[in-house]
C-alpha cells in the first residue's frame, strides 16, 4: 500500500487544491492553543503542519508517503516530519499529544481499529482528536449512487455518516464525541467533522 501512496504523491502537481480548505483550516484553528503539541497524521505536503506551527503549536506532520515528506519538509524545514507505517504502531510515546489533527485520512485507513487505538494511545489525557472525513449520508447515495463515492480503483476504503463517525469513536473510548458537517446543503453534506477527547 506504501508503493500505491508513493506514486500518487509522485503523480500529484506541485501546487494542489485540497477540497474545503477554507473550512477545515477554520476547523484546526478554533481548535489550536500556544505549545499544544499538536501531531498532523496523514499531513501530505504540511499545509496544516504549517498553520498548526504558525499559531505557537509543538508540530509533528506525519504520513505514509515518503514524497508527501520531501514536500512537506521543503516547504516547511522548521516543522519536524516522520514516516510512519501504513499499518501498525506509530512510532511516538504514549500521551505524546495534546492535539491528533487527521484531516481526510480515516477513509484511507485499512485497519481502522488499529489506527484509532493508536491515536488514543498517543493522545494525552483529555487530549482531542480531530477528524474531517467526507460524508456519506443516505440521500447523497440514494441520489448518486455508491458506485460514485466507493471506486473499485479508489484509495478511499470506507464511507461514514454522522451517525457511524460517532459510534466508531465511541467504541474505541473516546468521549465527549461531536460530529458536525462543514459544508454542502441540509441533507446533502459533502464534508463530516468529528471531535472526541481522550
Amino acid at each position: 500500500m506504501r508503493e500505491y501512496y508513493e506514486e500518487l504523491w509522485e503523480r500529484l502537481p506541485d501546487e494542489l487544491h485540497p477540497p474545503e480548505l477554507k473550512r477545515r483550516s477554520e476547523l484546526l484553528q478554533s481548535e489550536l492553543r500556544w505549545n499544544d503539541r499538536v501531531l498532523d497524521l496523514g499531513c501530505g505536503a504540511g499545509y496544516f503542519s504549517a498553520l498548526a506551527a504558525a499559531s505557537g503549536a509543538i508540530v509533528t506532520g506525519a504520513d505514509v508517503a515518503q514524497e508527501a515528506l520531501r514536500r512537506a519538509h521543503a516547504a516547511n524545514p522548521g516543522i519536524h516530519f516522520e514516516l510512519v507505517p501504513f499499518d501498525g504502531l506509530l512510532p511516538f510515546d504514549d500521551t505524546s499529544f495534546d492535539l491528533v489533527w487527521a484531516s481526510e485520512v480515516i477513509e484511507h485507513v485499512a485497519d481502522t481499529a488499529n489506527w484509532l487505538s493508536e491515536v488514543r494511545r498517543v493522545l494525552a489525557p483529555g487530549g482531542a482528536v480531530v477528524i474531517t472525513t467526507p460524508a456519506h449520508g443516505r440521500l447523497r447515495l440514494l441520489v448518486h449512487g455508491v458506485e460514485r463515492y466507493s471506486d473499485p480503483q479508489g484509495d478511499h476504503l470506507h464511507l461514514y455518516t454522522k451517525r457511524s463517525l460517532r459510534e466508531l469513536l465511541r467504541e474505541f473510548g473516546f468521549s465527549s464525541v461531536e460530529v458536525g458537517s462543514l459544508s454542502g446543503p441540509p441533507l446533502m453534506r459533502r464534508t463530516l467533522w468529528a471531535r472526541a477527547s481522550r
